[in-house]
């Protein structure tokens, strides 16, 4: 990440930013903003068919006095139209021209309050257990930490990857009595006046009007440019839609996988293992609805936990998902015997060439302390490391978290939580011999709606790069 300093440009110069920073959070696509009214294309090499989505966070610079211009973590998109190039060097013509759209997403103000939601409340996050025995039954709450009381606590705590749970101990139950896990809602504790930082198209998600002319061309490489600051690797984007495909920049060439018996052919013989939340379960169920000829082994298990498996007899195929310990809000009952954390299961991999494994896992974990997130992190990273002195030619895939926009529980599940979580699985897994599915941007960059489960045809795309990595033809 490179900090700019950013003063008022021709286009949005009325949004006044002569007093911050700008991080560039995702993809810059070695853009540089000029005074002027262009932005002039950097990569000759890369034909640009749309400008697309950026992410920035613009974070204050310190300085004496207040200031009426409130800090915030904006959404900036660029929607463009392809309108000509005429040789793959992009040297002749004007490549692209779009809008820019500025949205402030919460005020600095917010973000306080969910940063200290996060540390004061960890728990707000209401999640229980029910502990039977023959006739008797009792519920209690649990989580990561519990609040001292003088009520006993069972202790669940893995002993494998040191990942803590607690339950608080039933009166009249041993704590072996556990039966399952599921969610509670959610007990928010809010100051006075902390509930008016959050009103939608009021202070939260609102469209920032520029004064002036808001549009973007871009323009081919000048020729004063040097050569090397061209290439990819130097952006931070990964990718961009063009006529709804995801282009990668860099690393392996994403092919399109369009009907059943491509993905067959792909998967054919390879022995897929899948854990996370439910938006690693959207790519078990593209595979699973992709191949009409496997028989799904348990399909009669909860829809929202699994486990699910899938098998190709003929083609030799296996697809498994199993859902990942806890927390969990899912608004079902999760049997004990199926919490499973991802790096044990990872550790029961036999692995090798034909060997995939996939995981995501941020979803449920956005309203607890990133230092419980990094945790859990680096116990999967130690897992996959293992894996990999085994077996290096086993392929592992990473989702990165996306935005989920709003939502009715903003104050847990929130865009702000995740894009830190983002930052975070980038830097725990950097240097790895895995490969990561950008899932932040191929939201970002699409024009449907934020959504936590991305809509089919992004899911298309990401599973159209999973497949790429498998067979890369």
């Amino acid at each position: 990440m490179q900090l700019l300093p950013v003063c008022t440009t021709g286009h949005l110069k009325q949004v006044w930013l002569d007093e911050w920073w700008i991080t560039l959070m995702a993809p810059t696509l070695l853009y540089s903003l000029y005074s002027g009214k262009e932005v002039h294309r950097l990569r000759s090499s890369q034909r640009l068919q749309e400008l697309r989505h950026f992410q920035v966070i613009l974070e204050k610079v310190p300085y004496g006095g207040s200031s009426k211009t409130k800090r915030s973590f904006p959404e900036l998109s660029a929607y463009t139209r392809h309108r000509q190039f005429k040789d793959i060097t992009g040297t002749q013509g004007i490549v692209a021209s779009g809008s820019l759209k500025v949205t402030l997403v919460h005020s600095s103000e917010a973000i306080t309050v969910l940063r200290r939601l996060s540390r004061e409340q960890p728990d707000r996050t209401i999640l229980k257990s029910v502990f039977r025995s023959g006739s008797i039954s009792e519920t209690t709450i649990c989580n990561i930490c519990l609040r001292q009381t003088n009520q006993p606590q069972c202790n669940y705590t893995d002993l494998h990857t040191g990942d803590p749970w607690f339950c608080y101990k039933p009166k009249k139950l041993s704590c072996d009595t556990r039966m399952n896990h599921m969610n509670g809602g959610i007990g928010i504790k809010l100051k006075a006046n902390e509930a008016n930082l959050f009103k939608s198209n009021v202070n939260m998600q609102v469209f920032i009007q520029a004064s002036g002319p808001a549009n973007v061309t871009v323009l081919p490489q000048r020729k004063e440019q040097p050569m090397d600051s061209q290439g990819s690797g130097k952006s931070g984007l990964s990718g961009y839609y063009y006529q709804g495909v995801w282009r990668s920049l860099g690393g392996t060439k994403v092919h399109q996988f369009n009907n059943s018996s491509a993905i067959s052919q792909c998967l054919k013989g390879k022995e897929v293992h899948m854990y996370g939340d439910s938006t690693v379960r959207q790519w078990f169920e593209y595979l699973d609805a992709s191949l009409p000829d496997a028989k799904e082994i348990n399909r009669n298990n909860p829809k929202k936990s699994g486990p699910f498996l899938i098998w190709d007899n003929a083609k030799n195929i296996l697809v498994k998902f199993h859902l990942h310990g806890p927390p969990l809000s899912a608004s079902i009952h999760i049997p004990t015997s199926e919490l499973h954390y991802i790096a044990n299961e990872i550790d029961d991999v036999v692995g090798g060439t034909n060997t995939v494994v996939i995981f995501g896992i941020w979803a449920h974990l956005t309203p607890f302390p990133m230092q419980f997130y990094i945790r859990r992190l680096y116990g999967i990273r130690r897992a996959v490391i293992r894996l990999l002195n085994r077996a290096p030619d086993t392929l592992v895939v990473i989702r990165t978290p996306n935005l989920r926009g709003t939502n009715p529980y903003i104050f847990a599940f929130n865009d702000w939580y995740a894009i830190q979580q983002d930052k975070v699985v980038r830097a725990v897994f950097k240097g790895l011999n895995v490969q990561l599915v950008d899932a932040w941007e191929m939201v970002l960059a699409h024009h449907l709606p934020h959504y936590i489960h991305p809509p089919p045809p992004i899911i298309k795309n990401m599973i159209n790069i999973i497949l790429s990595h498998m067979c890369p033809q």
